[in-house]
């Protein structure tokens, strides 16, 4: 129903939007790769400011400690302002991953972590009181491909594979600079076809296609600029869905090029660019991440993965080897058993072994302590026992030669 009049619903958006600018909003991203692919100069590019610090190179000579390197997570929170728009940034970052010589399983760290942060808000969701939560869910995954004429690696797909079924996936080329023209597009080809023969599911953005021809006309408004809108949008999205997976390059260091001090790399034949889309993809990754897609991550992580972790976790499967009998005695197989809770598994990580095995050697030191005192509470009661039992031995002595005085007193008398 269409009213001539307005009656004052088409306000909503308004409030709407001051709620939301009032709020603020959270963005969870996570950056997987291995070491040296320069993610941390990327995070630092992507935000304009020096949010990671960046670490040195690991050093030539093997080293004890480098030899068993495992996955770790590694979280940087901060606050991100923009016309009066607050957005809380949670970066997390997975040290270690693929840099042993074996890398089996070196993918299980990021996977759990991304399975417990579900679990985690599902269970704060069951709570009575729900006034605050704690959410951590990733709403994006940059998993960044080591540039190299080979393609993506054994652990690249399975990594990737794993992650796509859990999170919103986003295939990133680091050091595209590193490329020449030729060899980058050759290389984005090879890796889509892998993606799409392992089935590989990564983030892409919708193609809406807003239908305001009826709408327009009926109000008497002129639907040209609102089309032109809606197709520079679609345009938008299609370049962004043609260039992934996206070829970057991070740079800290501004140079002057043409007047204008630029973001880049500069090597002795010339200046890469950040912010040019002749060099490298950085700012379709900047508007996907941050400017055009941001809310679709928030929302998809919420109405698809999520939906799809909860659903399992609270739906259950169907057990045919469990036979149930209902009241009639009919044996029911189409029973849904619930699946128990994922186990806390965070002993991959070095940091919380260290805690875990801190908190079971102070276990153990706070047992032993009590089954000491406790043998020196039964030592004490024993020997009381002895004493109370000598006494009592003493004083039934004693009677006995009363009562024997007693008698023979009695028997002088008579």
């Amino acid at each position: 129903m269409v009213y001539d009049s307005e009656i004052g619903i088409s306000e909503l958006p308004n409030q709407v939007y001051k709620h939301v600018t009032k709020q603020g909003s959270q963005f969870n991203l996570m950056v997987c790769g291995e070491s040296g692919l320069g993610k941390s100069t990327f995070i630092n590019t992507l935000f304009q400011t020096n949010l990671k610090p960046l670490v040195g190179q690991y050093p030539r000579t093997p080293n004890k400690n480098n030899l068993n390197k495992t996955t770790e997570i590694e979280i940087i929170r901060c606050l991100l302002e923009e016309k009066n728009f607050s957005l809380k940034v949670n970066v997390i970052d997975t040290p270690g991953f693929g840099d042993n010589v074996n890398n089996n399983k070196t993918w299980s760290t990021i996977v759990d972590f991304i399975d417990d942060q579900h679990d985690s808000f599902m269970r704060q969701e069951q709570q009575p009181f729900r006034n605050e939560k704690f959410d951590m869910r990733v709403h994006a995954v940059l998993y960044f491909i080591k540039p190299t004429a080979q393609g993506l690696k054994p652990l690249d797909i399975v990594t990737m594979k794993e992650i796509s079924s859990r999170a919103n996936l986003i295939p990133v080329i680091a050091k595209s600079d590193t490329l020449t023209k030729e060899e980058l597009k050759i290389f984005k080809i090879r890796i889509r076809q892998v993606i799409e023969a392992q089935e590989i599911s990564i983030f892409t953005p919708p193609l809406h296609i807003e239908e305001t021809g009826s709408t327009t006309e009926k109000s008497g408004v002129n639907p040209a600029p609102q089309d032109s809108v809606a197709a520079a949008a679609i345009e938008h999205a299609r370049q962004l869905i043609d260039a992934m997976p996206f070829a970057v390059v991070g740079s800290e260091e501004q140079y002057t090029v043409e007047g204008n001090l630029v973001y880049g790399r500069k090597y002795p034949w010339g200046i890469v660019e950040v912010e040019n889309d002749e060099h490298c993809d950085f700012r379709k990754l900047r508007s996907l991440l941050l400017r055009t897609n941001l809310l679709d991550l928030i929302l998809s992580t919420q109405e698809s993965h999520y939906e799809s972790f909860r659903r399992v976790r609270l739906g259950g499967v169907n057990n045919e080897n469990t036979n149930l009998k209902s009241e009639n005695g009919v044996e029911n197989k189409n029973v849904s058993v619930p699946i128990p809770a994922p186990t806390r598994k965070l002993s991959h990580n070095p940091k919380f072994k260290e805690e875990e095995l801190a908190l079971k050697r102070y276990f153990t030191d706070q047992v032993k302590a009590e089954e000491q005192r406790f043998r020196q509470w039964e030592q004490n009661i024993v020997n009381e026992r002895i004493r109370l039992n000598s006494d009592l031995e003493d004083v039934q002595n004693k009677v006995k030669k009363l009562e024997d005085q007693v008698r023979n007193l009695q028997l002088q008398n008579a």
